[in-house]
């Protein structure tokens, strides 16, 4: 009898020790694979940003985004969190009604947004010389950036971050 009691709980140990284990090696192999498979979302500071004035559409400033050295990581297909100002007024809105495919950054790879400061048909608006801009969500480390001119400013939008810039003209319609 007492043997028989004295073998369950060994049994019962043993597979406990044994699920342990896998348990271990199946999130190490999960760990292993979702970072072989997938970069990681890019936050503000592992980027480069570059900002340029384009004449299409009427006129606009390309957002051009880079990882910095060393660093793998995606864009979310959506536009840049932008503003000119700290006033409502002055936070950019999306271009674009729909997500665009997120675009993977390293090495020269590089993403593109348009920013159309003003998409009013009248002389008003604010002048600025600056603009504030991060990665969406990550908001609380934003950086400025010198504008390439003045802009005048009167309801901003931006378009998502694409691998071609040809897709990242703001069009007013």
């Amino acid at each position: 009898m007492r043997s028989r009691f004295a073998a369950r709980p060994a049994r019962l140990a043993l597979a406990a020790v044994a699920a342990v284990a896998l348990t271990a090696t199946a999130t190490a192999t999960a760990t292993a694979d979702s970072k072989s498979s997938a970069a990681r979302a890019c936050v503000t500071k592992d980027l480069t940003f570059k900002l340029t004035t384009e004449t299409q559409a009427g006129g606009y400033y390309l957002l051009t985004a880079k990882a910095k050295s060393g660093v793998t990581c995606y864009l979310k297909g959506v536009f840049p969190s932008a503003s000119f100002g700290s006033a409502a007024d002055t936070e950019v809105g999306p271009a674009e009604h729909a997500v665009s495919e997120n675009v993977v950054l390293s090495g020269s790879t590089r993403a593109y947004a348009g920013i159309n400061p003003k998409t009013t048909n009248n002389d008003f608006g604010k002048e600025f010389e600056r603009i504030h801009l991060s990665v969406a969500g990550d908001e609380a480390n934003s950086i400025s950036l010198d504008l390439p001119d003045t802009a005048l400013v009167d309801r901003p939008v931006a378009t998502n971050w694409h691998a071609d810039p040809a897709d990242a003209v703001p069009f007013s319609g």
